[in-house]
Order: structure tokens, then C-alpha cells, then sequence
């Protein structure tokens, strides 16, 4: 896990991050996402926002931490989900979420 926050990390000082249920729906919808990732305690509201959206359009999900380790390992309050812009960066993500 610590793998995929440390890419997010990155990606989100690069500008390759989006933070939050909204800003990821309208990432998705502008087919500006590669991969997004998921908090383990997601809202119901936030899975059927975004998680559906993303299968539809063929984004890989990953799962991430907890909301409140998620958003303070970004340096924000509690996220839901963060989306990736970055097609590299996403492969990384999706291939660290993978190694688990």
C-alpha cells in the first residue's frame, strides 16, 4: 500500500492527481483518468458516484488505505478517492495495488 501512496504522492506535487468524489467524476467523464483509486471505507455515495463510472469507461480501480490515512498520507483531510491523470504513473499504481 505504501507503494501507491507514495505515487500518489508524487503524481499529485506533479499535478496528476485529483482529489475527491466530484473533481474524479468529472476527470472520468472528460476521459482524463488512467486509473483511480478507492479508500477501503468509501462511502456507498462515492462508490456509486465514481466506481461505476469507472468501470463503464474501462478505468482500473485499486484499492487504497482507510480515508483518514489516505487523505493524511496526501496531506488533506479524509479521501474518498483520487483519480489519476498520468497514463505511467497509473500503470505504477495499478501495478504496485496489484503487489499489494
Amino acid at each position: 500500500m505504501s507503494g501507491v501512496m507514495g505515487y500518489l504522492g508524487l503524481g499529485l506535487r506533479a499535478g496528476s492527481v485529483v482529489v475527491g468524489v466530484d473533481a474524479v467524476r468529472r476527470s472520468l467523464q472528460a476521459k482524463e483518468c488512467r486509473c483511480i483509486v478507492v479508500a477501503k471505507d468509501a462511502s456507498q455515495r462515492a462508490r456509486e458516484k465514481v466506481v461505476r463510472l469507472a468501470a463503464a469507461t474501462g478505468v482500473p480501480q485499486v484499492e487504497g488505505p482507510d480515508a483518514a490515512k489516505f487523505g493524511a498520507g496526501l496531506g488533506k483531510p479524509p479521501v474518498m478517492v483520487a483519480g489519476v491523470k498520468d497514463a505511467a504513473l497509473a500503470d505504477g499504481i495499478v501495478r504496485a495495488g496489484a503487489a499489494g
